[in-house]
Order: structure tokens, then sequence, then C-alpha cells
């Protein structure tokens, strides 16, 4: 029986924008009809919005442990609780976390130890890519491949330290190189924050060195010339073992923009993902007030870096737009202020969808499809959901987010869910999110929170062999 019909002149569907009353029975879309012609228990008339997939986050850090300046107490991010309602205030009902893999007695144990954090407390669906660190043991290897099979099929790889106190984070490409036979294997998908590390540490010794530790020179540490020769690198590997496919987490610089292209074009199954805030700063804000709200890891690039971002989301080789998750305080955010101490991650997970619209469709004239696509489809779509997640297609989870191109705002932290900073206070938003659906039921509607935290179900995901076997062009 139809519980549900959500009607609309402007429904973003895998085939195109139509005219539709979407039926919605048992938390799933049971049919698209012609405009007007249903009935139900509930009607939700949204003629001239814009109905569209949920947005989908694939790289979020809830609950995680923050490095402490020098004889600070480590503290941790707000949790799934926090996170999950902002994200629902701002139409995005999926959310893909981290699990350190090293965090339990085996990883089966990690991940119950991660779980117990969200289940029965967030407000939207999740899944957890795994991270492995350090060095990796062949009992290890053994029980990933185990972990891959169960519904976990995305490993995130460090290849830097990062910063110079965080030793143990990177895995050396020996290691490397034995988790993509796993990943292959088993029809995984690595997820690779690549840096070169001995660029990375270079830096950081001469910056210091030279006195000049201040956060303001982030981008040289963290420099495009350590994307270029570590996204070919780890490409290069991954090239060398069969069936291996690779998603270049938090893309800044085009660097990595070409890595990835050149890859493509040559057949192998690599996959890019950028930030929003690498897309629309540069390393020309640190030298704002509280420039630290800006930076993330890697660092902000040049304004050359970012016009080669919006290309790539143009052809193909920038596929999802992510936040980088780490929900936290003003005070938390800009406590680091050197090069070797700064706070990474960003509060964005409420902004994004309608930030994005307005950028993409409002200002570059991107069609609603390929906007679709960037913050929600391909995700899905590449990490194993589609379509169940990602699209409105009978059979379709009913995951479902209303933009309001009648309400235009300037963002503020006072008018957001997550902390007391954002970093897009003043941007100007071409719409805002006005009704929000989960699996069927309204979860917000008009900037209400109408579900709870029991709303949020872990999702099984498995890896479309097509999306291994070739680049997809998405």
């Amino acid at each position: 029986m139809v519980e549900l019909v959500l009607r609309s002149d402007r429904v973003v569907t895998p085939e195109g924008v139509i005219e539709a009353d979407i039926a919605i029975a048992n938390g799933r879309i049971a049919g698209l009809e012609k405009f007007g012609s249903l009935t139900a228990p509930r009607l939700i008339d949204m003629t001239g919005r814009i109905v569209m997939p949920g947005g989908i986050d694939p790289h979020v850090h809830c609950d995680w442990p923050m490095p402490a300046p020098e004889g600070g107490q480590p503290q941790k991010t707000e949790p799934a609780s926090i996170v999950s309602r902002a994200a629902i205030h701002g139409g995005t009902t999926m959310m893909l976390d981290f699990v350190r893999t090293i965090d339990g007695a085996t990883i089966k144990d990690a991940i119950a130890r991660r779980d117990a954090g969200w289940r029965g407390a967030c407000h939207v669906d999740y899944a957890f890519h795994l991270m492995v660190e350090g060095d990796i043991q062949p009992a290890h290897l053994d029980e990933l491949a185990e972990t891959i099979r169960s519904g976990h099929p995305t490993v995130k790889i460090f290849t830097t330290d990062i910063t110079p106190n965080r030793k143990g984070r990177m895995v050396d490409f020996g290691d490397i190189w034995e988790v993509f036979q796993v990943i292959a294997a088993n029809h995984g998908l690595g997820v690779i924050h690549a840096e070169d590390n001995d660029i990375v540490m270079h830096m950081y010794e001469k910056l210091i060195r030279e006195g000049r530790t201040s956060f303001h020179h982030m981008a040289e540490v963290h420099n495009a010339l350590s994307e270029d020769l570590s996204f070919r690198r780890i490409i290069r590997l991954a090239e060398s073992v069969p069936g291996t496919a690779l998603y270049m987490l938090h893309t800044s610089a085009a660097s990595g923009v070409s890595a990835i292209r050149e890859a493509r074009a040559r057949g192998l199954p690599i996959y890019g993902e950028s930030l929003h805030q690498y897309m629309l700063y540069n390393s020309e804000d640190y030298k704002r007030p509280n420039g630290q709200i800006y930076h993330t890891y890697p660092s902000l690039k040049s304004p050359e870096d970012q016009a080669a971002l919006w290309g790539g989301t143009l052809d193909g080789t920038i596929n999802c737009i992510a936040t980088d998750e780490l929900c936290c305080s003003l005070k938390l955010k800009t406590q680091g202020t050197r090069i070797d101490d700064v706070t990474g991650g960003n509060s964005g997970v409420e902004p994004r969808v309608a930030l994005m619209y307005t950028e993409m469709v409002g200002r570059r004239g991107y069609s609603l499809e390929r906007f679709t696509d960037l913050v929600s489809t391909n995700a899905a779509r590449i990490m194993g959901m589609y379509p169940r997640k990602g699209a409105i297609t009978p059979g379709a989870d009913a995951d479902i987010c209303v933009l309001d191109p009648t309400r235009r705002r300037t963002i503020t932290a006072a008018d957001l869910h997550e902390t007391d900073y954002t970093p897009w206070e003043g941007w100007d938003a071409h719409a805002w999110p006005c009704l929000t659906l989960l699996r069927g039921k309204v979860v917000m509607e008009n900037q209400q929170l109408t579900g709870s935290l029991a709303d949020g179900q872990w999702i099984e995901r498995r890896i479309d062999p097509a999306i291994i076997a070739a680049p997809v062009k998405l």
C-alpha cells in the first residue's frame, strides 16, 4: 500500500529531470507515476522545488581523536548524534566514516566498538571504511579479506604520517602491495590518502629549521609536488595488481587531477574525490582571521589548482564532493597555530548540498543531474550502494532531499546545527533543504527535526564489478 506521495515538477532521476508523483511504500520508492495522478494517506506537493536523492557524504570523522598541542589534553570531535543531526537538516541521508582496525583485538572487534557509538545514535544511514595503519601482519590480511567479504569493502590507506607527531599511520609500499592483493581478490576498493611522506617530512624539517612555523605556510609542506609523486606511485602500484580499483581521497591539486585523468585514460579503475573547501578556498585564505578554519590535510592549494578541480568535476576525473567532516568547537579548531599542530578536518556536512547547488547549478550552470551525481549518486555507485542509495528509481530506498530555490539565505553558524562556527559564514545559498526523507520517513520538515536517533541503520555494501573492471564514466 502506498503510504506517501511526493509530487514535484522537478524530480532528478537516473533518466533525467521529470515531472512525477513519487509513490513511497515500506520505506522504498514503489513507483514514479504521471504528475498529479496519485493519491495516498499523505500527499506532499513540492511543485517548484527540486526533488533529488538524499545527499551522501563519503568522508566524515565522528567521535574522532584530535591531536592536542604540546601539554594539552587530547579530545574527541562531536559524535554521530550531533553530526547526523546537521546532515539531516542539510539534506544528507547517508555518511561514511572510518574504523581504525587497530582499535580492537581483531578487525571484527574494532568494528563492533565503532558501531556501538552509532547504532541507535544516528539520524542517518551509515557505513564504515576500514582503516589500516602501520605494519600489516599476515594474520591481519586474512582478517581483512573476511571483513571485505562481509559488507565492509572499502579500505583506507595512508602513504604518509601527515605530521611529524603522528608516527605509525603510514603504511609502507610493500605492505600496501600486499593489501592491494587482498582488495583485488575480494572485490574491494582502496580508499587512499596519498601524499609523499619524504617530501612532506622534508618540508616540515626545512620550515622549522628556517623558523617559518606558522600554519600560514601549510601549502609549502603539503604541496602539489607531494600529491603528484604519491598519486602516480600508488596508481602504478595498483596497476601491477590486476583487479585493484582506487578512490583517491581529498584530491587537492591540479597534479592529482592529472594523475587520475591519465590513469583512467589507460583503462585503470581510478576515481577521484575532492572537498568543498578545496573547491572554494585557497592557500591565501590561511591569512584571514582564524585562517585555521579553512584547513584540512592535505593543505589548501592555489587558484590554478582550484580551476583544475572544477574542470575535473566536468570531465569525470573528480567524481564526488565530500567534507572530511571533523566537527568541533572554534576553540579546538584554532588551538593549533603551527604547521605541525594545526587541526585538520572541517564542519561542513550541513551546508554541503546547498552550497554545491549554489556553486554548481547557480553560478556555473551545471545541470541538476551533474550536481546530483557529485553530491549523492556517484558516491553510491562507487562505494557499493547503488541503486539502493543515490537514486530516485523504483525499488530504491526513499532517501530524498527537497531543495527549495525560493529559500535563498546567507549561511551563518547561528542557523546551523553542528557547532559554534562555520567556515562558510556569510556565503550565499541559492536554495536550502525544506524536506528530508530517510527510507520513506519524513525526518526533517521546514527546518524542524521530525526523525529520531534510532532512524539510522548500518548499510551493507558490495562494490559493483563494473566499478572494479574499468574506469566507469560517472
